[in-house]
Parts: C-alpha cells; structure tokens; sequence
C-alpha cells in the first residue's frame, strides 16, 4: 500500500497531490508512531522514504500543513478514546472490573516468563485455567 501512495504521488505531480495530502500522509504517520511489539521495521524505512518524497514533492510548506493537520487528527482520536475509556469505566463498572482483572492476570503471566528466562532452573506455578471459573462474574 506504501508503495502505491508513493507511485501515485509521484504519477499525480506537485499540484494535483495537494488535495489528497492528509489522506496519503494519515497511513504514513500511524505506521511511524506506532509501538506496537511485532512492528516491521522495513515498514517504518519505508513510510519515512515516502515522506521525504512527498516533502520533496510538494515544498516543505504544504507538507508541513498537511502533517500538522494529521497529528492534530490523531492526537484527538486518541484523546476521544481515552475518554470514552473512562466514561466507560464510570457506566459499566462490571466490564471495567472485569478488564482490570484480566489485565493484571496477563501481567502476572508476563512477570513469571520473564522470571523463567532469566532463571530457567526455577519454575514459577502456573495458574491452572479453569473455564467455568474464569468465565463467572466479578463480584
């Protein structure tokens, strides 16, 4: 998909890409700002090539505006979804209970795999699932 953007960007020249701007760069910007473990670095090398194209492309002034414009749009986004997180948290006090719960079991999980790589002769206990158990409501 990277690629594409970077070839129609180049096929539309300088004047006709101004309008798809923010569109084309919205991918671009995620991929470089994303965190996420299992990233692809040769994604992240090439969305930074297309935009050192598009820079080139369309003058540093316009890119500007258009890559601020983005940024803004992301950081609302996720602003929006913290919110709505905690709004959530506030009227479903059940589901919040029951994500807190999962999330400090899966930390649980994660301290002791690290725990076993770094000591492999130790064996820390694993909890045993129990499906219907895990399934019952938090009270």
């Amino acid at each position: 998909i990277f690629k594409f953007l970077g070839a129609i960007s180049v096929d539309l020249g300088k004047d006709r890409i101004k309008p798809y701007l923010q569109t084309i760069l919205t991918p671009l910007y995620r991929e470089l700002n994303s965190n996420y473990a299992e990233q692809d670095p040769t994604l992240k090398n090439l969305s930074q090539e297309i935009i050192e194209l598009l820079k080139k492309l369309v003058g540093l002034e316009a890119f500007s505006l258009a890559f601020s414009s983005v940024q803004k749009q992301a950081n609302q986004k996720r602003a929006m979804r913290k919110k709505q997180r905690a709004l959530q948290t506030v009227a479903n006090p059940d589901i919040a209970a029951r994500r807190k719960l999962k999330r400090h079991k899966n930390k649980a999980e994660t301290r002791k795999r690290k725990i076993e790589s770094l000591r492999p002769m130790h064996k820390a206990k694993r909890h045993r699932s129990h499906a219907l158990k895990d399934l019952a409501m938090v009270e």
